[in-house]
């Protein structure tokens, strides 16, 4: 019996892959998803679960490479490069400051901006259509900062965010409205801004595996592989796996981390890299959280998943093969204590996860600049869960001939002058 040919097929069963197949499968295609890791999950379960939509502002923005040398001479700071990984990331970090100057910039603020409004919009939509509401909670985002020279640092980004419309309230030298908004913090912190309209997921896993369950009882087909090329030809395919190959109609790239090696089959050389980053889940805190904390001067966050409470962030550009170094979990956690000084920091669960990130802070969506029947969704960097749901939306517009709600020339895989070499394009954009 011969096997039907799936209209589309999305490779990576991560957040970005899942809430793609779900809104290709609402638009009448037959989807299937294939996923390379043995859980099948990770990166999606281990993160913060944050719906970042306040966070317009690209991590290079400017006067950033004058204070990374200080953090990189730090190997447990808040970013830091491993020895062992620095002339591999060389180019990548060229581009990074490239990124980082005024003229980029603006355009980064504007294009990062416009996704998180439409992926806010298309997350309400998504949150309808698969009953997803209990699995939120809204409560807000409390970012603090260290110092009054700190805190003041940061208004020009307060200000990008006030001209797109996001609603914050600046808290300066008040102790007292920092407790009514989180209490048991330590007193150190007398300057914060806070953000009502932030929300998170209840549980990252939790999130994960509701979208993995609509998706399958609406008759999607979820296959472990691990794809190893793409081979593409004017009307399909072919996906080369470590076990039988898969064809189909047309192929949507969210491998996350992995994305660029598969792009390099067809002839892509994208700058895509990994932050890598690391937290520890504590299943007792004994500390009652009201709201996202972010600890602004110092890369992490906390964040309750289920019962208990996340710590973790800072970005690690070590790419995808070196040891981890839970060191760095081991620094936040330690940090936490100090900043929370009822946590308890008993029994927690560490976790590395690699978050796929382009230079210039901006996710990778559009076609294949090779071929037109592979549309890319990768490079979200650490908001991959908040701009999911936006992302399904541009990509299934692509698939399905729709014009896209928003213009994706931000977001195009050839907007660095090496992303192209060796192949012709296939099939007409």
């Amino acid at each position: 019996m011969k096997t039907a040919v799936p209209d589309v097929v999305v490779i990576g069963g991560g957040v970005i892959g899942l809430s793609t197949a779900l809104e290709l499968q609402g638009r009448g295609l037959a989807v299937t998803v294939i996923e390379r890791d043995p859980d099948g999950h990770s990166a999606s379960i281990g993160n913060a679960g944050a719906f970042a939509f306040s966070d317009v502002e690209p991590l290079a923005a400017p006067g950033i490479m004058r204070r990374a040398p200080g953090w990189l001479l730090d190997p447990l700071g808040p970013l830091s490069i491993p020895p062992a990984y620095a002339l591999r990331i060389a180019p990548w970090m060229l581009r990074f400051w490239r990124a980082s100057w005024r003229d980029r910039h603006a355009g980064a603020v504007q294009a990062q901006a416009a996704l998180m409004a439409h992926s806010q919009t298309a997350l309400e939509r998504l949150v309808t259509a698969t009953d997803a509401g209990p699995l939120l909670r809204r409560e807000g985002q409390l970012q603090l900062y260290d110092n009054a020279a700190s805190f003041r640092a940061s208004l020009n980004g307060w200000e990008n965010r006030r001209a797109h419309d996001i609603t914050f309230e600046l808290i300066e030298d008040n102790p007292a409205r920092i407790a009514e908004l989180q209490p048991g913090l330590d007193a150190r912190f007398r300057f914060a801004a806070f953000t009502p309209d932030w929300f998170n997921v209840t549980d990252p896993g939790q999130w994960h595996a509701h979208l993995r369950d609509c998706f399958l009882a609406r008759g999607g087909q979820f296959r472990r592989a691990n794809a190893r090329a793409l081979r593409p030809s004017l009307d399909h395919v072919d996906v080369e796996t470590d076990g039988t190959p898969i064809r189909a109609g047309n192929v949507v790239l969210a491998a996350g981390a992995w994305s660029h090696h598969l792009a390099r089959t067809m002839g892509e050389r994208l700058p895509l890299e990994t932050e890598r980053g690391y937290n520890t889940t504590l299943p007792d805190p004994r500390f009652k959280q009201k709201t996202h904390l972010s600890f602004a001067d110092h890369g992490f966050v906390v964040t309750k998943v289920g019962q208990g409470i996340r710590v973790g962030g800072a970005v690690e550009l070590g790419g995808l093969h070196l040891p981890p170094n839970y060191r760095r979990a081991d620094v936040l956690l330690d940090k936490a204590k100090a900043f929370l000084p009822g946590l308890n920091a008993q029994g927690g669960t560490q976790w590395m996860g690699f978050r796929p990130s382009m230079p210039d802070s901006l996710p990778v969506i559009g076609r294949s600049i090779t071929a037109a029947r592979v549309i890319h969704a990768f490079g979200h960097g650490h908001l991959g869960l908040t701009q999911s749901a936006g992302t399904a939306t541009l990509v299934a517009d692509l698939v399905t001939g729709v014009r896209p709600a928003i213009a994706l020339a931000p977001y195009r895989p050839d907007r660095f002058a090496f992303a192209r070499f060796g192949k012709p394009h296939l099939g007409k954009h």
